[in-house]
């Protein structure tokens, strides 16, 4: 009769949706996630540099298609994957070396790692677009 005991410490469910992770978590797993998504348009990047390297008319082609307002959103998109991805991994780096490793300093790396990056693509896009 040990089954019963078991039973009810085990969760029913598993709703991902309510679990509440650690600011550190949400960086860690923001980087895996920056990290696919910038693999995942690597080919696209190396097509547009293709096009533009080619000859004359590829490179105005590719100045025509990344000149459309959805090329500027994807590319200020890309952009924040790739400083969120630098940032988060500088921050893990860091850790790896014993500086920011006491929870009140992981917190506090955690947020300016968001922060950091959210600054910085709000400016580039002002900037920019």
């Amino acid at each position: 009769m040990t089954q019963g005991k078991n039973k009810s410490k085990r969760p029913v469910f598993l709703n991902l949706l309510k679990i509440r992770l650690p600011i550190g978590g949400v960086v860690s797993i923001t980087h895996r996630i920056t990290g696919v998504l910038l693999a995942l348009l690597l080919p696209v990047a190396l097509y547009f540099l293709a096009l533009s390297l080619q000859d004359e008319a590829g490179f105005e082609m590719a100045t025509r298609i990344l000149q459309q307002p959805i090329a500027k959103v994807i590319l200020l998109l890309g952009f924040w994957f790739f400083i969120q991805h630098l940032f988060s991994g500088l921050r893990h780096l860091l850790m790896d070396i014993d500086i920011a490793v006491s929870m009140p300093a992981a917190r506090i790396a955690a947020w300016l790692v968001f922060a950091l990056s959210l600054t910085m693509i709000a400016w580039f896009g002002v900037r920019w677009l």
